[in-house]
């Protein structure tokens, strides 16, 4: 089976499955809309950070440079609400979640992205953007000392979301009777009474939610980039509006020459959100069925259809993760032995190779990770059939355990733990020979019972001293 060399990627913009080819050869800049840090984050946010770093490992392992950055917004009515509420610095507050989101990620294995900037930390070119959309005639000052950006004046406003200004719902979330159009949005906001501010030609106030994702991609990408990523809830009007900025200011465009937008996660019909109270933590989450668990559940589904949370999907997901540890640890046990010869093992290497063709025929196909995973578990199969006699081929079945799980982020390999549990297997079997010899049949027996309570099934032959390599040992079937 040939696979497909070509990455195709599905485009919100254009509506249709696009050839990838970066705009600088081997060069790929991505950016992600990442959280409003007021609260801790949850597993709906982890279903798009997680489909976001599949991406950029996929693409890291085309061989591409990937530069991810993913905005931290910690300025915002929720957090500056949030801080009030505990008389708490809503800067400080921010941080403190920031820092929780930090180890949500790491903990969660995303761990592609190479900065994570803040928009407080970006004042200056907020105002800079905006003094420069205000000189071209695309926003304007209202008495209160807020500033808007016009949407009339740029006739690209509704590309993204495919509709028409005339068509366009009131944004209800700023109903300022000074506005010109009613589908304005805000580019600053003036201060109100023990609000957190900083000076601009208009007043003291602070930046709108928009602006602040456009500062900071015109400030480490330029006028146009790659990738831009977030959930399909951003679509409108937030994605509309990055768009309109910062197309409006560099008289560039695309902003993004490709738009991904993630399904979201729902629970009971809902979508899991903060305002619903329906979340569940990502703590909370791996420590109740653990990371490779949610990492599968999240790979079961395209990262552009929704997905419903449900207890028996993440049991599945974490029976399927443990199937995974079982199938490499064997692999990695039977390596200690010299392999022995098996008739079938160019048909197996032969089918280890149509499904690796598979894998990335998938992936090729806008990050299908459904099928990527299908064909994964058809690679875990074939270790399992391997059993105690893998054969050459079996360091084959192993690597690509490894290499096709690193992509999907699925098996966590740890080189010093898989030596170390390795020589403590070793180690045990010696022991337990010693023990039999000796005629100490009870304690061999205990460690024998242990062994296989973890899944390392011992049959002994002949009683005399033997390593790993001598015994028959194997891993019990799932």
């Amino acid at each position: 089976m040939t696979v497909q060399s070509q990455l195709r990627v599905y485009n919100t913009l254009t509506r249709k499955q696009e050839s990838f080819k970066p705009i600088r050869e081997g060069r790929v800049n991505l950016f992600v809309c990442g959280p409003t840090v007021y609260d801790v984050s949850h597993i709906g946010h982890a279903k798009t950070y997680v489909a976001y770093d599949i991406v950029a490992r996929y693409l890291r392992w085309k061989g591409f440079s990937v530069f991810f950055v993913m905005n931290i917004t910690d300025i915002d009515d929720k957090i500056i609400n949030r801080a009030h509420e505990g008389s708490e610095n809503p800067l400080r507050l921010a941080d403190r979640y920031a820092r929780l989101f930090y180890k949500d990620m790491k903990d969660m294995r995303v761990d592609c992205i190479n900065l994570y900037p803040k928009a407080s930390d970006h004042i200056p070119e907020i105002i800079g953007q905006i003094e420069g959309l205000i000189e071209k005639g695309l926003a304007y000052r209202v008495d209160s000392g807020d500033v808007y950006f016009d949407v009339t004046k740029f006739p690209g406003y509704g590309k993204l979301s495919r509709q028409r200004i005339e068509d366009l719902v009131v944004h209800r979330v700023d109903p300022n009777p000074l506005k010109r159009n009613p589908a304005d949005f805000v580019l600053w906001k003036s201060q109100k009474q023990g609000e957190i501010a900083w000076d601009s030609p208009w007043g003291k106030g602070r930046p709108g939610w928009h602006i602040e994702d456009t500062a900071m991609t015109v400030t480490y990408f330029g006028p146009t980039y790659d990738i831009h990523g977030g959930g399909t809830d951003l679509i409108f009007p937030h994605h509309e509006a990055e768009i309109a900025q910062a197309e409006g200011l560099t008289g560039k465009e695309p902003l993004a020459k490709y738009w991904l937008h993630t399904g979201l996660l729902n629970i009971r019909g809902q979508e899991m959100h903060k305002t619903l109270k329906n979340i569940v933590p990502i703590q909370e989450a791996i420590s109740k069925v653990g990371v490779d668990a949610l990492r599968v559940f999240y790979a079961s589904t395209h990262y552009r259809s929704p997905v419903d949370y449900t207890e028996e999907a993440l049991v599945q997901a974490s029976s399927l993760a443990r199937r995974f540890s079982r199938a490499y640890e064997l692999l990695v046990l039977a390596s200690a032995r010299p392999p022995k010869i098996r008739e079938d093992e160019e048909v197996l290497r032969k089918d280890l190779e149509d499904t690796r063709a598979e894998f990335f025929l998938a992936m090729n196909d806008d990050f299908n990770t459904p099928g990527a995973l299908t064909a994964y578990i058809k690679i875990v199969g074939l270790a399992e059939k391997l059993g105690e006699n893998p054969g050459k081929v079996g360091l084959e079945v192993r690597r690509s355990l490894e290499e096709l799980g690193s992509i999907l982020g699925v098996l966590q390999v740890d080189a010093a733990s898989k030596e170390n549990s390795l020589e403590l297997v070793n180690l045990l079997l010696e022991l337990r020979t010693e023990l039999r010899l000796r005629g100490e049949y009870q304690l061999s027996d205990k460690i024998r019972d242990r062994l296989s309570s973890i899944g390392i099934v011992v049959e002994d032959s002949l009683p005399q001293k033997k390593s790993i390599g001598q015994h028959q040992v194997q891993r019990k079937k799932p």
